[in-house]
């Protein structure tokens, strides 16, 4: 993401000055004010930096962008753990360091050393004449080394307060489960008003409740939940963003989940995870069958989209396949249209199963995926690697030449030559460089397109 690094300091610090979280389009629409990123940029940034989680809705328009950071508060800093109190009231012996046992010859530590009172907005030693013994200071020497190793220097103390308490999972307390359940004025939690969990509508949370504003449960903080939260030391700034605050953690923790549960289901059966399209029964002579590790299907791809139980296929799948091999198409056709950016139809996750790539195969095999590699030309069309443009120029490099690097290594970059002038390709953010110049072109990789009258002839003998 080297190459973005603006546009994600830009996005990060609008997400994080709006409750940290913004609909998509708004926050595009919040990046063309400051820098020209392309809709397939800005997608592309969303989808694969770490920074951001993309909450996908129904519509194009319901999809929400949540901040992510992978920086925590470092509980041993301030002594959370002695069992006497935590927070500003305790006082330490290491000279500044707080009950932080890491030391620099170990490594250092890598969390923040901050008062968590201090981020709560509401520390008591920082307002009178007796100082904090914990840090205040956000940009201190050692936390600012963190903020530059994670790329989040340039936010403001306000943002990236925020961006900590929507992350770090230990720094509030929990939506009570109990309260949202049964029908009583605290539902089923017993402890009621004193209950040291928030009292919120776990549905509203969720982004889901149906009853709106006739909905027994609270979509806000009150009375009895502030009078709670200002004991444990929440200014009210903070009090009044939590209920966004409390969903923007839901997405991040579900998000979290998934990721876990996918990453453990393929390591308990790697072999169920079928995305290749086996190029044998394409020919009508795979001897597995049915026992074949690969996906069995008449063509050389194949859409399918996720109902969130099983991948079934999309009606129509040669114009959508013959709408992706334009690079011109962020999406296909018809009244259900697939975007091509984030691979979705509504909000029902989308992908392509095809052959193997036409490089990894002798020539004479057939229905292999014939990959075509585009640049973004000065008059705003695609032109394919090796082919001529406007101007009868020709770059040094083809696209096979291209997908062979691709596939050897992926974050491999491709120098080339076009005219007089030298050119880096990156496989990492697909963008093509000038390094004189500092310009950036948008790269794009596409199948050749094969019609299903293409592939009856190919399989005659």
């Amino acid at each position: 993401m080297a190459g973005y690094s603006r546009e994600v300091q830009l996005a990060t610090g609008f997400l994080c000055s709006s409750s940290g979280a913004m609909k998509l389009l708004q926050l595009h629409r919040k990046l063309l004010q400051r820098c020209d990123v392309s809709e397939e940029e800005f997608c592309f940034i969303v989808q694969k930096c770490p920074r951001f989680l993309l909450v996908r809705g129904e519509r194009l328009e319901d999809c929400t962008v949540v901040a992510k950071t992978s920086l925590r508060l470092c509980r041993s800093y301030s002594r959370e753990e002695s069992g006497g109190g935590g927070g500003c009231s305790h006082r330490e012996e290491s000279g500044g360091g707080g009950g932080c046992s890491h030391r620099e010859e170990n490594g250092g530590c890598h969390q923040l050393h901050l008062c968590k009172f201090f981020i709560y907005g509401n520390c008591r030693f920082g307002k009178g004449r007796k100082l904090c013994k914990f840090s205040h200071d956000i940009r201190s020497a050692h936390n600012f080394e963190l903020l530059r190793e994670c790329t989040l220097h340039e936010l403001t103390e306000d943002q990236l307060l925020l961006l900590l308490l929507q992350n770090d999972r230990t720094l509030l307390p929990e939506v009570c489960l109990h309260y949202n359940k049964g029908s009583g004025l605290h539902g089923g939690c017993t402890f009621q008003e004193n209950c040291t969990k928030v009292h919120l509508c776990q549905h509203f949370v969720q982004g889901d409740c149906v009853f709106g504003l006739r909905c027994n449960r609270q979509h806000a903080i009150d009375q009895h939940g502030r009078r709670m939260l200002e004991e444990r030391g929440l200014s009210g700034g903070v009090i009044q963003e939590l209920p966004f605050i409390y969903r923007n953690i839901h997405h991040l923790t579900a998000a979290a989940s998934e990721k876990l549960s996918d990453t453990l289901h393929k390591s308990v059966d790697q072999t169920d995870e079928r995305e290749e399209i086996c190029l044998h029964f394409t020919r009508n002579s795979c001897k597995f069958q049915n026992e074949c590790r690969l996906v069995h299907f008449h063509l050389p791809y194949k859409w399918e989209v996720f109902d969130g139980l099983t991948w079934t296929d999309l009606q129509h799948m040669e114009d959508i396949e013959r709408d992706f091999c334009d690079p011109s198409k962020t999406q296909s056709c018809g009244n259900r249209p697939v975007n091509f950016l984030t691979m979705t139809q509504g909000w029902q996750h989308v992908h392509r199963l095809s052959t193997v790539s036409s490089v990894t195969k002798p020539p004479h095999y057939i229905l292999t995926t014939v990959w075509l590699w585009y640049y973004k030309g000065d008059q705003g069309n695609w032109v394919e690697y090796g082919q001529p443009d406007e101007k009868q120029r020709n770059t040094s490099v083809t696209s096979q030449t291209l997908e062979e690097a691709f596939l050897s290594g992926r974050t491999a970059e491709v120098k080339l030559v076009k005219g007089q002038r030298q050119y880096v390709i990156s496989f990492q953010d697909m963008c093509q460089r000038n390094p004189k110049h500092k310009t950036k072109r948008r790269v794009c990789r596409r199948p050749r397109f094969v019609s299903v009258a293409e592939v009856g002839k190919k399989e005659k003998p």
